[in-house]
């Protein structure tokens, strides 16, 4: 069956029947590469993945005899997964809290840790591969993390940099680097920067963001970013031109600022992560 079909379906709106053609797809190395990549893509929501899902991404991560694209799309799609499950550990970082709200038990959540930060260390795993295993795993940040994005940082290899720079959200430090890349001329690593910034409340990076915030000729994804970033670093200061942008004609943005708004009246404990990726 054509998978392209769930593209268009919201995920609580998928068949029964999703995950278990997902993995079909991933497990069979004959069917439709288009459709593999799908999978792949799709595998990690939160409405499909289970251990039998990840065990599948898992395999084709590691499979070397598999195309890198699909490599790299299965170790990505970890992300959310991992997320939810670093969440949910107490604070030995054993167990979960709350073993029902995590759809991957803790014995899946090791095996993908472990897995991927071999697969990682590799030297003969696809630079693409490698990325993709870097921006997922930082969701559930280990001791390791701290060396790898500082390596790719100071690769001097645009990709590495648009890499490390999305892990900094994740990963504690890296403050002056998270600062110095909102200069980049390269639109996506800037693009990255002003989210980190804004996870970590720099307020060093106030004027800058800020200043994209108020300019119109902001390109809308990084206006959106940026009016998610001062709602971090400066609420108070921010609270204003956010009341404004929530009256925009532009519904994207009015959506953001009012998003935004509701997130500053909201204890930190109940807000909601969001996953992201990159190019």
């Amino acid at each position: 069956m054509d998978l392209k079909m769930f593209l268009d379906i919201p995920p609580w709106e998928w068949s029964p029947e999703a995950g278990k053609m997902f993995r079909k797809a991933l497990k069979d190395r004959r069917a439709d590469p288009a459709d593999r990549l799908i999978a792949a893509e799709l595998a990690g929501d939160s409405v499909v993945i289970d251990d039998a899902m990840a065990n599948a991404l898992l395999a084709v991560v590691q499979n070397a005899a598999e195309p890198e694209q699909l490599r790299a799309k299965a170790a990505i799609s970890f992300g959310p997964a991992l997320e939810m499950a670093w969440t949910e550990l107490d604070e030995d970082r054993e167990s979960f809290v709350d073993p029902e709200i995590v759809p991957i038990t803790e014995e899946m959540f090791h095996d993908i840790v472990e897995s991927l930060q071999a697969l990682y260390r590799d030297t003969n795993t696809p630079k693409q591969v490698r990325r993709r295993i870097l921006e997922a795993s930082v969701r559930a940040p280990q001791p390791w993390h701290e060396e790898a994005v500082r390596d790719a940082y100071g690769s001097g290899d645009q990709e590495w940099v648009l890499t490390a720079v999305f892990a900094m959200r994740f990963i504690r430090g890296f403050e002056s680097e998270a600062l110095a890349s909102l200069g980049s001329a390269d639109p996506e690593i800037h693009f990255q920067a002003v989210v980190a910034a804004g996870n970590k409340e720099l307020d060093a990076a106030w004027p800058h963001i800020f200043a994209l915030v108020k300019n119109d000729g902001t390109e809308k994804d990084l206006r959106i970013a940026a009016i998610e970033a001062i709602a971090q670093i400066r609420p108070d200061e921010a609270r204003e031109i956010l009341v404004e942008l929530a009256d925009s004609e532009d519904e994207d943005i009015a959506d953001a600022a009012d998003e935004a708004l509701s997130l500053m009246e909201t204890p930190p404990d109940d807000e909601d992560d969001e996953d992201e990726s990159i190019n």
